[in-house]
């Protein structure tokens, strides 16, 4: 599925930047170098962002 129409950016694309990543939705864009440009998209790119930084975290927790 498609998170960002502008920039075509999917969903499994925008996951994977943002694995490992402590940054924000903006510097996610960055790292497959693209930029929001209508912004639409950032609520729900926000949302993955953040479930990504979740599931790293609590993959932390049980390896320790």
């Amino acid at each position: 599925m498609f998170i960002c129409v502008c920039n075509a950016i999917r969903e499994c694309e925008l996951r994977r930047a943002a694995q490992g990543s402590g940054a924000d939705v903006e510097a996610v864009y960055a790292r497959l170098g693209k930029r929001p440009q209508c912004r639409q998209c950032l609520d729900d790119a926000e949302a993955i962002v953040f479930e990504e930084r979740a599931l790293a975290c609590h993959g932390q927790l049980r390896a320790a």
